[in-house]
């Protein structure tokens, strides 16, 4: 049933003790207790929103019809007639995962296939999601396998030459580390120096941690040791064992994580570029058409509310966009 803007259905689930990897990025929950969702600038729980996985609001919203119109002149067809065929990913909350008694894509719930889901209905078509591994997405969108993205893709300026974006939040970064570390903050390079931090290969966060090093090494500091893991069971073993100091990944996966377990802490956040800023954003394939009335979308919702209604509802209103961009400015090139 369509349900008008602003309004939502709370569907009931129940979810199990997942260990995940978001986008190349370590994370661990324990899903079995209720509990608040990500709180991205502290470990206090929401007022308001989402508390337990057992209880998940789903929004929707109708057709924006300044958007139909925009899709139409661009020329765009989608993969399937009448449908939106979205990539998806199913890692872990706030962003997006499967609850547990669940298999198809349909069910995946979070900010990123609800996102995706909204988007579908502002330009009139049916929402169809296809969860995707990280690492398939690409070429996927590339291909024509996938008509949309929404899955907490940073923008990049190499992404570009590749896909078209339309930015809907801020990508923050967050480390985090035992519950009982003695670890207090990290917020630049000299507070990093001689740890062991767990992280994604290939990741934006990667990046930023290298850049960090490099700052040590020219100060004649120590170092951060970097660790890599495929296996999240053994990666979270190795935080909760001591062989790790810290993890760092999205923020908004960490602060779950932390609010979740009680077994970890969030003690930094910094900016996904830093130390520039960076967008998350639906990403398509380049020059297709799609983008610009995705972005007319997004910020129909931003205008009417539903928009800050879904981030509130996961707990992640300090990384809400006043406006979306198409193309907004990228990270740099390594």
């Amino acid at each position: 049933m369509a349900l008008s803007k602003k309004q939502g259905i709370t569907i009931g689930v129940g979810v199990v003790a997942v260990a995940a990897i978001v986008g190349g990025v370590f994370a661990a929950v324990n899903l079995n207790s209720a509990s608040a969702e990500a709180a991205p600038a502290s470990t206090e729980k929401p007022a308001e929103g989402n508390t337990t996985t057992d209880e998940i609001t789903w929004f929707h919203t109708d057709p924006v019809p300044e958007a139909i119109e925009a899709l139409k002149a661009s020329g765009f067809e989608p993969i399937e007639a009448g449908k939106l065929t979205v990539a998806i990913g199913a890692f872990v909350p706030p962003l997006s995962y499967q609850p547990d008694g669940t298999s198809a894509a349909t069910d995946v719930a979070g900010t990123e296939p609800n996102l995706g889901s909204l988007i579908a209905e502002g330009l009139g078509l049916e929402y169809k999601p296809q969860v995707v591994a990280w690492a398939d997405w690409p070429l996927g969108i590339q291909s024509g396998k996938y008509d949309l993205i929404t899955s907490n893709v940073t923008v990049t300026e190499e992404r570009k030459e590749l896909y078209d974006f339309a930015s809907y939040r801020e990508d923050l970064l967050g480390f985090a580390v035992k519950a009982d570390s003695d670890i207090d903050s990290i917020t630049e390079a000299a507070d990093i120096s001689g740890l062991k931090i767990i992280v994604g290969s290939g990741t934006n966060q990667e990046q930023v941690l290298l850049r960090w090093n490099e700052e040590l090494e020219a100060d004649g500091k120590a170092p951060a040791e970097l660790q890599y893991y495929d296996d999240t069971a053994a990666a979270t073993l190795a935080l909760q064992s001591g062989r790790a100091d810290a993890s760092f990944g999205p923020n908004a996966t960490a602060a779950w994580a932390a609010l979740e377990t009680g077994d970890t802490k969030l003690v930094g956040i910094v900016p996904g570029g830093w130390p520039e800023t960076a967008s998350i954003a639906a990403g398509t394939a380049k020059g297709n058409g799609l983008i610009e009335a995705v972005s007319i979308v997004i910020n129909s919702l931003i205008e009417d509310g539903t928009y800050g209604d879904l981030l509130k509802e996961w707990g992640l209103e300090s990384e809400a966009v006043t406006e979306s961009q198409v193309n907004p400015a990228g990270l740099p090139k390594p």
